[in-house]
């Protein structure tokens, strides 16, 4: 069974009150284009990342707003950063590292830096259709002159999706797999 490989690059998540210290009040997240998953889209606005040791310009947020903030990063970003973030999937921010992020009118102190694992998204019409009922995690092949087998992929299912696998620049970066390439889950 075949997946579609999207490439995540660093970004932000920002809850309402996040996004207003960042950039004021009332400031809305306009978009510049939308990412494969149904309402979801990549902002104009950027923020930098900052720790003690290091800081990254020029850092994606993504709309909408959400209930929770959360910074994703690479392990290479975390090296340059000087931080050691655990791998969380989305929302589980327990454990997570203590980061600052900029705005262009005032900045905030996180425990939201998380590195994200990798994960498939799907629905449950999906999840029916090729048989993952009960499946937490699963592996999958990539092919080409890098290739190999991920393990540890999660399934986060959701009544919305498109059926992507998502891998972090680093994963990506390791296999030579680009957005739309095709991974074979096994």
């Amino acid at each position: 069974m075949n997946v579609s490989i999207g490439v995540s690059n660093r970004h932000v998540h920002l809850t309402k009150e996040d996004l207003y210290k960042l950039f004021g009040d009332g400031f809305e997240l306009e978009k510049r284009n939308d990412l494969t998953q149904p309402n979801t889209f990549a902002s104009t606005s950027l923020v930098t990342l900052k720790t003690d040791k290091s800081l990254i310009e020029g850092v994606r947020v993504l709309g909408p707003c959400r209930d929770y903030t959360q910074v994703e990063i690479s392990r290479t970003d975390a090296y340059k950063l000087g931080l050691n973030p655990p791998v969380r999937n989305s929302g589980k921010l327990e454990g997570s590292s203590l980061i600052t992020i900029i705005g262009p009118e005032g900045s905030i102190d996180v425990n939201a830096c998380i590195i994200a694992t990798r994960h498939i998204h799907l629905t449950p019409q999906h999840r029916r259709a090729y048989g993952l009922e009960g499946v937490e995690k699963i592996s999958v092949r990539l092919g080409g002159e890098k290739g190999g087998i991920i393990d540890n992929v999660y399934l986060k299912e959701s009544e919305e999706a498109f059926f992507e696998l998502h891998l972090d620049t680093d994963d990506a970066n390791a296999h030579l797999v680009k957005n739309e390439d095709i991974g074979e889950i096994i």
